[in-house]
């Protein structure tokens, strides 16, 4: 046991001196040390139940006879974070947890772990760490939220962004609006739509290092705090058969959860996120491979904010396996899990309940994934749009360029109705580096939806978009302004042309005016010099790779 070199033998007395301090007996310290890594705090909804989890997860492994220690890891709200400069930190906190988890892993010699994530970032930063410390490692979310409900209508967060923009062009009242504050979130756990948390928990499961039911029983639900001690006793068969998590996600593994992303219509996110656990599993993951899968993939599902399901009647159609059973010809059935058992015995005795929710692959909503991947002269490294969030209308658009250099300066272009039907919307030097950290820009695509022109403006950016946007957004433009790429060339009124479905996105301007501009063009000041983020400008990498930290 990795533990061992803590506890046992004369030279580590010291140490279990220090053990002793915090009341652990002799019989305790014998065990195997397995360490709780638990998201909980008193700031964000997805977390803020996550000690009750916890409790449940130590019941769990003592009664199969380990040790559990539980520790902390951040989790920053990308709903709270957004629209100010908190965004900025969201994505960049990924690599702080994973960084802290590998740091309390290592530096007491944890023999295994479980991780208990729920929301945007959290899950793919302890992802990350798992893969990269590989010890046997189990994952149990906290489980999303309750579906709210204003005037009869079902609603999570992203319809209450899009309220904003529906008051600011009086669409809406005052009291309408309070009604969308004080209702669409009812309830603890992460917000109930197919935004990024509730995407990676699914993918989670696909991907073999949650139990089946990680990504959608609801968070109130006594099951969430069953399938808890299920993981915690699961945790100490991973440890006897030495089951790890290179073990688990290996390529084929990837593949499978980029299939089971394309079928739900997952956030755009999940494209920078796999990548990225992929990297530190050692597996190669470019968007090529996505766009490949995504082709190939009927898209079953269009959950919020795609359409008008929710996690929780995802939950009772029959979850992640249910789906998953309906494209089982395109699975690698044979990927083993956390449970002992391969994807294949796992789907075996789902069945679709509701074929409203999870379409049949007989009838699906489209032939190709709910995410397609973009090239041309503008993203010439990639960019990914979420399709199945896109209006038919908008899925070939050609348009004027409206260019804004941040987020805050096309919000109030949008509000002040200085956006016309037609219109591309550009915004750059939001990119990994040039934000720094890559915003999501779910503000200015909830007022666009607001003001009703959801159907006849398209936004494009360097930046990424809230698992709530939806639209024709085009997000992780690579490479990005502030590395020299193309975007950054872009000048008003430039006639774009994006073909989502043919993959393209162009800028329909001559090759060597294009070599003009960037003779004069010049990368723009930093705009923050000091602190976490000024270090993690300088090392991340673009959004095609994962914004991993390189270097």
């Amino acid at each position: 046991m990795l533990s061992n070199s803590v506890k046992q033998g004369n030279k580590t007395v010291p140490h279990r001196s220090l053990f002793k301090a915090m009341g652990y007996t002799d019989e305790e310290l014998g065990r195997p040390f397995v360490g709780i890594v638990n998201s909980h705090n008193e700031v964000v909804p997805g977390h803020t139940h996550l000690d009750t989890i916890a409790e449940a997860v130590k019941k769990g492994v003592l009664a199969a006879g380990g040790t559990p220690m539980e520790f902390p890891a951040i989790a920053v709200c990308d709903g709270i974070s957004m629209g100010h400069i908190g965004m900025k930190y969201s994505l960049p906190s990924r690599e702080l947890i994973a960084d802290s988890a590998e740091t309390m892993a290592i530096a007491h010699a944890f023999d295994a772990l479980v991780f208990i994530p729920n929301c945007d970032k959290i899950v793919p930063g302890m992802l990350m760490a798992a893969a990269r410390l590989n010890i046997p490692a189990i994952f149990i979310s906290g489980g999303p939220m309750l579906a709210g409900r204003v005037n009869s209508e079902f609603v999570s967060l992203s319809k209450t962004f899009e309220a904003v923009g529906s008051h600011a062009a009086s669409r809406i009242t005052d009291e309408t609006l309070r009604e969308f504050e004080d209702n669409s979130c009812p309830t603890c756990g992460s917000c109930a739509g197919m935004f990024t948390a509730n995407s990676m928990n699914c993918l989670t499961e696909a991907l073999g290092m949650g139990l089946p039911g990680n990504g959608t029983v609801p968070a109130v639900m006594s099951e969430r705090l069953r399938l808890a001690k299920s993981a915690g006793s699961h945790i100490m068969q991973l440890l006897k058969s030495n089951t790890k998590p290179r073990d688990i996600m290996t390529k084929n593994a990837f593949i499978n959860a980029i299939t089971l992303d394309m079928a739900l219509g997952c956030s755009t996110n999940s494209l920078l996120h796999l990548p990225a656990i992929a990297h530190e599993a050692q597996v190669e993951l470019p968007l090529s491979v996505a766009d490949e899968i995504s082709k190939k993939t009927p898209n079953l599902c269009r959950l919020a904010p795609a359409g008008a399901a929710h996690i929780e009647d995802l939950h009772w159609a029959g979850g992640v396996h249910a789906v998953l059973k309906e494209l089982q010809a395109l699975l690698h059935k044979d990927c083993i899990t956390v449970n002992g058992k391969t994807i294949g015995e796992n789907i075996a005795a789902a069945h679709n309940r509701n074929h409203e929710v999870i379409r049949p692959i007989t009838n699906p909503y489209s032939k190709s994934g709910g995410i397609a991947v973009l090239t041309g002269n503008i993203a010439q490294n990639g960019c990914v749009v979420k399709r199945s969030a896109v209006a038919d209308e908008m899925l070939a658009v050609k348009g004027k360029a409206r260019v804004f250099e941040n987020e805050e300066d096309c919000v109030a272009a949008i509000f002040g109705n200085q956006i016309q039907k037609g219109d591309v919307i550009v915004i750059r030097y939001e990119g990994p580096k040039g934000g720094p950290g890559m915003r999501e820009m779910l503000a200015p695509t909830a007022a666009l939806m607001g003001m009703g022109l959801g159907k006849d403006v398209s936004l494009i950016t360097d930046g990424r978009f809230s698992g709530a946007s939806r639209g024709a957004c085009v997000g992780h433009i690579s490479p990005e302004a502030q590395a020299g790429g193309n975007i950054a060339l872009i000048h008003e009124n430039d006639t774009i042309i994006i073909d989502i479905n043919a993959g393209t996105i162009n800028l329909e301007v001559p090759q060597a005016t294009l070599d003009e501009r960037r003779k004069t063009w010049q990368p723009p000041t930093p705009k923050i010099t000091t602190g976490y983020l000024a270090r993690y400008a300088k090392l991340v990498s673009g959004a095609d790779l994962g914004a991993v930290l390189l270097g």
